[in-house]
């Protein structure tokens, strides 16, 4: 089996499940179900291949040259991790098909859910240190989205954007630490990083590489003082929080720590570093966990100190203790998913989590109640439970710990003090709601769930007890497997996972623990009950929240006050700021190192070519001139300009260059005349006046300077680069190559579907943004009311036929008016544009041409369409859908990289057939075609897209023109007020309009 798919699998399941009906609850959760139980059997299916040290592996080719190929790596310890993702994943399906109600959107919460499975999966099994950060940061995304499920609550909001703020920031962190260790190790290769521990450790950049490093694990599993995060998530749909909680999200920190630990630590950096934040946060979440008066506010602080006490264990730098800390993440993902479901079905059924309103629930909820009795109990440490197996080797540890005799004294009273805690928190969640008098003002009569919604918790119980009782025989293999990567020698430490151990040290710390624990929380039940206790008062010092909001605060505030200071509605500004920048950032460089021209000969000067670019010049220059006054006479002089750029391309023998510009100068034309149908009209007897101010005439002076400065710039870099001689292998490589390596005759064409493919692709993805982007900025823009106006050429028209042509509902099979001829033509030559661009499509790998040129020839032909006849015409007899167009094209590309990846070859890695047909011979096919395809759909889509965001500013248009012409033929007059109200306002009974093909 590919390791591919347990990543791949539960991606396509979170596309298939957004896509799902929302009443299709069953559909959904089967549909998640499966593919989590899937995979949790795959992976168990492996574990011969991983048992005593073996590495499943599998790579893709991706960037070799830069040592970034996509890597699938599993070893025992990975392993492990996919099980708890996988197998506990499925029991947390099952569980959420109950308790999600059927009123709240399910499709989205098994769309995120698999989404969150799958980029977990994706960080325990990258071989690649680059592909994990970006499998880590999409587990930021997701369990962003996972916590703000409920977005209609502000604490959903707040959590989700702490939570994505707190580990977002620290996910940079990390890649800049994995930066630097693949610049230590000079590859980012995992297995090449953990067998280079000695040079890793001896570097001059090991801190640096280890804080770095350390910040995204310990932002990531809320290690003090970044612990403030995770209690805030808990507004999270309880089913999120016990699978983040428990196997996924809050240990991928733990998990980082315990992979590297080959790597990085044995030093004191790590020592002190990492033990030192384990047991903060062992003991602030401990102490924390006993004052919540929130089911999962309890469990989420014992989360916290349980993910200290692993941390604390990974930073003793001892073997044993790394066992052990691998020992406890598996049992704590038990007990804990189990505590939260628990924690899920009391309020579920009782409709509150409230641990003063909750009591004697053993009456009415017997089985829930002992269920959460033996997960608290193991949580707690209990002998025969597997809490207590961990507990007793992190007691051991802490007392044969390896430092200064004061570290050596205090760790163990240290590690008895969390245990109390650790008990008293678990008394009271034991005691406090299911024992006592029975709940009297509960906001739901409580009773047991339904059967398979306490199976998960069942099972996950039944798995404390099982490995509790027999250790040896139902995790002892397990464990070695896992902990064999960890360690890193080949060797585990000689180590029992015995029940008795006989009277020890250890021993007697569970029991001072057990006994400390009960002692305390009853002190604490008295004192809650006589009113003398509010809240933890030492959370308030400690807390990191304060400062993390007081931070967020400082930065909204200078982000404000910037924007103040520093933006302006006035595009002249802007682009005033945006080319000084410009040439300041290219003037640094070339007054610090100097530029020379070189030495290479000119070519004879051409009469023909001087008149061109002569006419050219004029062109762009009377262009500038006429901007400001004559709007048109400067978008056409622009095209005389571009008309000079397309003649010079073919005097260059560049035919494609000359096609493509000559298409994109019409695109851009016509997209820039629609435009300018919005502007508001300039006085020009004030723009006059205005014009002959010193402090204007100032400013064009400057403008010109700047502008000059650039453009000579630019035109001096270029001279200087063209008059260097070029290696003659640069020169030739794509001409030598393209059809031999690329199966195509037309350079160009191949270069930019195969050689270049990774930048198309990545210039078609901004383009579509682009497109995106301006549909919605536009559906928003509400035009100068004067801008409505009717164009002059048609005001003669009589009142009848304004009436027609404003309102073209009344003319539907047809065009109106002087536009009749035009529009038949441009009927006639849709088909004729479409059979073009399917021509010059097909050629474009030996000819001029290609996916770009024919998308932009097509959209010319539909430009043309909406033009002549109109909006509302074209898209009652066209079914247009530009974003599906952008879609699929972005599907077309993405999916033939994604196939040469499936071959084993580099992403977007072109091959070619042959194939010979009855009568029409041999046929030559390349890959590189699919990505043509996606190109030409996601251009066509993107220009449609930007026109009906312009051409629905005339629909607004004439539906407040008809609606103007209505209420003068009401009041027998045909004058137009002077003021017309704002067009399309949102207090406008007129809803905007969204187009047919945009919908």
């Amino acid at each position: 089996m590919s390791l591919f798919l347990l990543i791949i699998l539960p991606l396509i399941g979170s596309v298939i499940a957004a896509i799902l009906p929302a009443n299709a609850r069953n559909t959904e959760s089967t549909l998640a179900g499966v593919i989590a139980l899937f995979c949790a059997v795959q992976t168990a299916l492996l574990f011969p291949e991983i048992a005593n040290g073996g590495v499943v592996r599998q790579e893709f080719a991706w960037l070799p040259a830069l040592g970034l190929n996509f890597v699938i790596r599993m070893d025992g310890f990975a392993w492990m991790f996919s099980m708890l993702i996988m197998g506990i994943g499925s029991l947390v399906v099952l569980y959420a098909r109950y308790y999600m109600s059927p009123a709240d959107p399910v499709p989205r919460f098994f769309s995120f859910f698999l989404a969150f499975m799958g980029a977990m999966s994706g960080v325990v099994l990258s071989g690649n240190i680059i592909q994990l950060v970006f499998f880590w940061e999409l587990t930021s995304l997701f369990s962003f989205l996972l916590i703000g499920y409920w977005h209609h609550r502000e604490d959903a909001r707040r959590g989700a954007r702490m939570a994505l703020t707190v580990t977002g920031t620290g996910g940079l962190c990390l890649l800049a630490g994995m930066l630097v260790i693949g610049h230590i190790v000079g590859s980012y290769d995992l297995d090449r990083v953990l067998n280079s521990a000695e040079l890793v450790r001896n570097h001059p950049m090991y801190l640096t590489a280890l804080i770095l490093v350390l910040l995204g694990a310990f932002t990531k599993s809320a290690q003090f003082p970044f612990q403030f995060w995770l209690p805030n998530a808990m507004a999270a749909p309880t089913p999120v929080s016990a699978y983040l909680h428990s196997a996924t999200m809050v240990k991928l920190g733990v998990f980082l720590l315990a992979r590297l630990w080959p790597v990085m630590a044995g030093t004191d950096e790590w020592f002190w570093i990492v033990g030192g934040t384990g047991v903060a946060t062992l003991l602030i979440g401990g102490y924390a966990a006993m004052f919540q008066n929130d089911l999962k506010g309890l469990l989420a602080y014992s989360t916290i100190s349980h993910l200290g006490l692993i941390t604390l264990l990974l930073g003793m730098n001892s073997p044993l203790a790394a066992v052990a800390a691998v020992f406890h993440i598996m049992n704590h993902a038990t007990f804990k998913a189990s505590l939260f479901m628990a924690a899920g079905i009391i309020d579920h059924e009782s409709g509150t989590r409230d641990i003063r309103r909750l009591s004697g629930l053993r009456h009415m909820m017997p089985v829930t109640a002992t269920l959460a009795t033996v997960a608290a109990a193991s949580m707690a440490g209990v002998p025969l439970l597997n809490g207590f197996l961990s507990k007793e080797m992190f007691f051991a540890e802490t007392v044969f710990v390896d430092a200064s005799p004061f570290v050596g004294a205090a760790m163990p009273i240290l590690a008895t003090i969390a245990g109390v805690f650790s008990v008293a928190y678990s008394l009271r969640f034991i005691v406090d709601v299911f024992w006592g008098p029975k709940s009297t003002d509960l906001p739901l009569e409580p009773h047991e769930p339904p059967h398979w919604m306490r199976v998960p918790v069942e099972l996950l119980v039944l798995a404390c007890l099982v490995v509790g009782i027999f250790p040896n025989w139902a995790i002892g293999r397990f464990l070695d497997a896992a902990a064999l990567p960890v360690i890193g020698t080949g060797q585990l430490p000689e180590f029992s996972l015995a029940i008795w151990h006989g009277f020890n040290t250890p021993l007697m710390m569970s029991i001072i623990a057990l006994a400390g624990g009960v002692l305390l929380y009853w002190l604490l039940r008295t004192q809650r009950e006589a009113g003398r206790i509010d809240a933890a008062p030492i959370m308030r010092i400690v807390s990191g929240r304060r400062i993390f909001e007081a931070s967020i605060t400082l930065l909204t505030y200078a982000g404000r006050r910037g924007k103040r200071l520093l933006s302006t509605h006035r595009l002249q500004w802007q682009m005033l700021w945006l080319a000084l920048g410009t040439v300041i950032a290219a003037v640094i460089p070339l007054v610090a190192r100097g530029i020379e021209f070189g030495n290479r000969g000119t070519l004879p000067l051409s009469p023909a070519f001087v008149v061109l670019w002569s006419v050219g010049s004029a062109c762009a220059i009377a262009a500038a001139w006429q901007a400001k006054y004559h709007r048109l006479a400067a978008l056409t002089l622009m095209g005389g300009s571009g008309l000079c750029t397309v003649l010079t391309f073919l005097w260059f023998s560049a035919p494609d260059l000359a096609l493509t510009q000559l298409v994109v100068e019409i695109v851009t034309t016509i997209l820039i005349l629609l435009g300018l149908r919005w502007l508001p009209k300039r006085d020009q007897a004030i723009s006059l006046a205005d014009s002959r101010t010193m402090r204007t005439r100032a400013r064009r002076i400057r403008d010109f300077v700047i502008a000059l400065s650039a453009g000579s710039g630019m035109a001096w870099l270029a001279y200087a680069m063209m008059s260097r001689p070029f290696p003659e292998s640069t020169s030739t490589f794509f001409l030598e190559r393209a059809l031999t390596e690329g199966g195509g005759a037309n350079v160009v064409n191949v270069m930019l579907v195969d050689f270049r493919g990774f930048d198309t692709f990545g210039e078609i993805v901004v383009l579509g943004i682009v497109a995106l982007t301006i549909y919605a900025l536009l559906r928003r823009f509400r035009p100068a009311p004067e801008a409505m106006d009717l164009p002059e050429q048609q005001r003669w028209l009589a009142p009848d036929l304004q009436t027609d042509l404003l309102n073209p509902r009344n003319a539907k099979d047809s065009a109106v008016g002087y536009l009749m001829v035009p529009a038949v033509l441009v009927r006639l030559l849709l088909p004729f544009a479409a059979l073009v661009s399917f021509y010059l499509f097909l050629r474009g790998h030996n000819e001029p041409g290609g996916g770009f040129v024919a998308g932009l020839v097509l959209s010319v032909g539909l430009l043309l369409q909406y033009i002549i006849s109109g909006t509302e015409w074209v898209e009652e007899h066209l079914t247009l859908y530009p974003r599906k167009w952008i879609a699929f094209g972005m599907l077309f590309a993405l999916g033939t990289g994604l196939g040469s990846i499936a071959f084993g070859y580099p992403f977007l890695t072109s091959h070619t057939a042959h194939f010979t047909l009855p009568v029409i011979g041999e046929i030559h096919i390349a890959s590189a075609l699919f990505f043509d395809i996606g190109v030409y759909l996601l251009v066509v889509g993107s220009t449609l897209l930007i026109l009906v965001a312009i051409a629905h500013q005339s629909v607004r248009g004439h539906r407040y023109h008809q609606r103007l012409l209505e209420e003068q033929k009401d009041a027998h007059t045909v004058e137009k007020p002077e003021e017309p109200a704002r067009l399309a306002s949102d207090d406008d009974t007129t809803p905007d309009i969204e187009p047919q093909g945009a919908r």
